[in-house]
């Protein structure tokens, strides 16, 4: 059989862009997605995959996707890792700019992209073979916590999307997958959730013991797609074991009851 063709959104940084290296490295064709095209060279560059600079916002850039995988493939997978985090205020002084954009980035861009593939997804499906949709919500979209208004709502969003879209797939061999990460270190997702703020970015991680990578994130995501095909995982929640909960996380080093801090090395 070929290789497997995988698409993969938010491809530019962090989690999407491990996700790319990690399927290269097994061996996939892979379309890395994103808007910044200096981002998207430097990766083609270094892993060999191809690149399509898309606003998932933007219809007539999905649309433009869609072409360009049916005239050069087609496509087996489809991984919806672009999003993100506006602001960290109360329902009541939130900017409805900031939920805006997390709503077209997390839900509507995630619906485009999910409506314009699909009919490829169905043509790759060969016999004993499945097609994968698996999208990167957040443990924000099954736990609410104050300050988390718009970034809950638009992840419970596209997590329930999930739901519904595996009901309606269901009797075709078609996985829909979700992975909902807890903290994971990245460079960009903090920077952005507070406006370019570095002090504030950074205070979300300090002291907490080993928060998740991006590698962590897109090894089990290559892990989920590569399990045998009547395999379904269909949500897998992946946190720091630090973090109980998006509003409860500890700080500092993590130790048994019953013992001595100073002697735990």
């Amino acid at each position: 059989m070929p290789p497997r063709r995988a698409v993969v959104t938010g491809a530019s940084s962090g989690m999407g862009a491990e996700t790319v290296r990690l399927l290269r490295a097994h061996g996939w064709d892979v379309v890395g997605v994103a808007r910044r095209v200096d981002r998207l060279e430097a990766l083609a560059a270094e892993t060999g995959a191809e690149v399509f600079a898309a606003d998932l916002t933007q219809q007539e850039d999905v649309d433009a996707l869609a072409a360009y995988l049916a005239e050069s493939g087609g496509v087996n997978t489809l991984v919806n890792i672009a999003g993100g985090a506006l602001g960290l205020d109360s329902v009541e002084d939130g900017q409805v700019d900031d939920w805006q954009w997390m709503f077209d980035i997390n839900v509507l861009g995630v619906k485009r992209v999910i409506s314009a593939l699909l009919p490829q997804l169905r043509a790759s499906i060969a016999t004993g073979t499945v097609a994968d949709i698996l999208t990167v919500t957040s443990i924000a979209g099954h736990t609410s916590y104050e300050g988390g208004g718009g970034y809950n709502a638009s992840k419970f969003a596209a997590h329930s999307m999930m739901d519904v879209l595996r009901l309606e797939l269901n009797g075709e061999p078609i996985r829909v997958l979700e992975i909902a990460p807890g903290m994971v270190y990245t460079d960009e997702f903090s920077l952005v959730r507070f406006k370019g703020d570095v002090a504030r970015a950074a205070a979300v991680y300090s002291n907490v013991p080993e928060p998740l990578t991006a590698l962590d994130v897109a090894t089990t995501i290559v892990s989920m797609i590569e399990l045998p095909p009547h395999i379904s995982l269909d949500l897998v929640v992946i946190k720091p074991v630090a973090q109980a909960a998006p509003h409860k996380l500890h700080r500092g080093a993590l130790v048994a009851k019953g013992t001595d801090p100073e002697t735990v090395a």
